[in-house]
């Protein structure tokens, strides 16, 4: 059975009343409209899964931020749906001309969130969902920006080394990278107020439950609040 923690500052007075003192309007410079989510959780957490589901049932409410990578397309990835797939010339050239919210390395291949990628969003008046890696959340926590983070978790390493050989897309080499990285992850997760809610993903369904619950109450207090301004 799926179980969460939730952190003080969201069980000391309930998802809704800490979603909703979080608020909306301008969270950083020439960005405004509804304040993002950021989603993270080590590769095989289930992130992509959840996010499928979460824009099949609400896509007319949330929407995906597509994030740049310099790294090859896997099988079936299409550029500008899954990843923004660009040289690391080009995008060097536009994180140096401040075109990037965060940006990080992983594995030799780089990663980012671009301002145009979420302004895209915004424009279709939706909130913007965010998914990025540990690094990622570490480097938005520095700016001006203010999402509700929620982490995806694993029950355990070694159920997610299972979901990860099944897939069949990684090497070795790759894969050991990545549960390094998922450790790390897992132990990090636990730092008071990294994260406003850890979800550990063993039941899908259950998991689903839990994300869809605390996002609708976040999605209220957006509307709440733009209906205020």
């Amino acid at each position: 059975m799926s179980w969460w923690r939730v952190w003080p500052k969201l069980a000391a007075t309930g998802a809704s009343a800490t979603v909703s003192a979080s608020a909306t309007g301008a969270w950083a410079t020439g960005m405004t409209g509804p304040r993002p989510v950021v989603l993270s959780g080590p590769s095989g957490a289930g992130k992509s899964t959840l996010l499928k589901k979460l824009f099949q049932e609400f896509g007319n409410i949330f929407g995906f931020s597509v994030s740049h990578t310099t790294r090859n397309p896997r099988p079936g990835e299409e550029n500008g749906k899954d990843y923004h797939f660009v040289t690391r010339e080009e995008m060097q050239r536009d994180i140096d001309a401040g075109e990037f919210i965060e940006h990080a390395e992983f594995s030799g291949n780089m990663y980012g969130t671009s301002k145009a990628a979420v302004q895209a969003v915004q424009a279709m008046n939706r909130i913007c969902v965010l998914d990025i890696d540990l690094q990622g959340v570490r480097n938005i926590k520095k700016t001006e920006l203010q999402p509700i983070y929620i982490s995806i978790q694993a029950p355990s390493l070694d159920i997610l080394e299972k979901r990860l050989r099944d897939r069949k897309t990684e090497t070795e080499e790759s894969l050991q990278k990545r549960l390094t990285a998922a450790a790390a992850d897992m132990e990090s997760s636990k730092e008071p107020n990294l994260f406003d809610l850890i979800i550990i993903n063993d039941d899908l369904d259950e998991a689903y439950l839990m994300l869809r619950k605390v996002l609708a109450e976040f999605q209220r207090s957006q509307i709440y609040s733009l209906l205020a301004t």
